[in-house]
């Protein structure tokens, strides 16, 4: 079995990928550009297991340019990870880099994946499609996205929604909600704060820290991931991807304070614009559909990127 993991390089997508391969009979095929925001070289880390293993192969393209017919032969599922991530970023002239990355790339992949023979395409979108909504958060509301990042997920997700529509292409969206853990992007909320912290710097929070996030840990996320691949009933669905506990940054700064023995140093500044004020995903639909069941609560998913984080910053 032949899988394609797109953004294979990346937080989720390395983690993915390991994941994937605990099967004996499965080959990952991984391709990545290195264009996020993410130092090349933490991101190159990412990758050393992967690149030891016999049934793990690489190719570093720009998913704009890859020879789509070549790389998808043999191919049977592709994991669609790859974009351009952060909302704050996305304001002004790194636009179009979200337009490119997001957009264009994807409608490429999908162009080329309606020509294969593919049993399922799975597009990794994201929370920040839905904006600001009340309560636990389904998959039927009417996604309104705040920022222009969001706009180009929802994009993707139409996309989707087209090429299955018009030639098949059996596509599974996944929308993660706030994934945290070892490998997290050096710019994210819980990877800045632990950093700080360890170095005795202050802690920059946006806003009042009374926002609330529902917080993934990244081996939920992955195993959620993975179980579409052998799941039915679930081409053409769209399907939340949310984490076992819900927290407001305040509330994961004292928990951090309280692992790490040692106060933080907190600096407020304007609330970034785009980012809604809470999230919650409805995960029902998972449960039923993958029987996901995430398991790892806030205090050990942080206890265990406290411990990636140090060793990172130590190598």
């Amino acid at each position: 079995m032949k899988i394609l993991v797109t953004g294979a390089a990346g937080f989720i997508g390395s983690n993915l990928c390991e994941r994937l391969l605990e099967d004996a009979n499965v080959e990952v095929v991984g391709i990545d550009a290195f264009v996020g925001p993410t130092p090349k070289k933490f991101t190159f880390q990412n990758l050393d297991n992967l690149l030891k293993h016999q049934r793990f192969t690489f190719l570093r393209e720009n998913l704009l340019e890859v020879e789509w017919e070549k790389t998808l032969e043999g191919i049977e599922y592709v994991y669609h990870l790859a974009g351009m991530p952060g909302v704050r970023s996305s304001w002004g002239e790194d636009f179009q880099n979200y337009v490119a990355f997001n957009i264009l790339a994807t409608q490429r992949l999908l162009e080329a994946c309606r020509h294969v023979s593919l049993k399922k395409f799975i597009y990794a979108s994201t929370s920040s499609v839905y904006g600001e909504k009340r309560g636990k958060v389904s998959e039927e509301l009417v996604p309104e996205p705040l920022s222009p990042y969001g706009i180009t997920k929802l994009t993707g997700e139409y996309l989707c929604r087209v090429y299955h529509k018009s030639f098949r292409v059996p596509i599974v969206i996944l929308r993660y909600f706030t994934v945290y853990g070892p490998r997290q992007r050096s710019d994210m909320a819980f990877h800045r704060f632990i950093h700080a912290m360890q170095q005795g710097m202050p802690v920059t929070i946006y806003g009042d820290g009374a926002q609330t996030r529902d917080f993934t840990y990244i081996d939920d996320c992955v195993a959620a991931t993975a179980a579409v691949m052998n799941a039915e009933g679930v081409v053409g669905e769209t399907i939340n991807i949310g984490g076992k506990q819900r927290a407001s940054v305040l509330d994961v700064i004292a928990l951090l304070e309280q692992i790490l023995r040692q106060r933080a140093k907190l600096t407020f500044i304007d609330q970034a614009i785009g980012e809604p004020k809470h999230t919650w995903a409805d995960i029902s639909k998972a449960e039923n559909l993958l029987k996901y069941q995430p398991a790892f609560n806030l205090e050990a998913g942080l206890k265990n990127e406290i411990d990636y984080i140090e060793e990172l910053y130590q190598s």
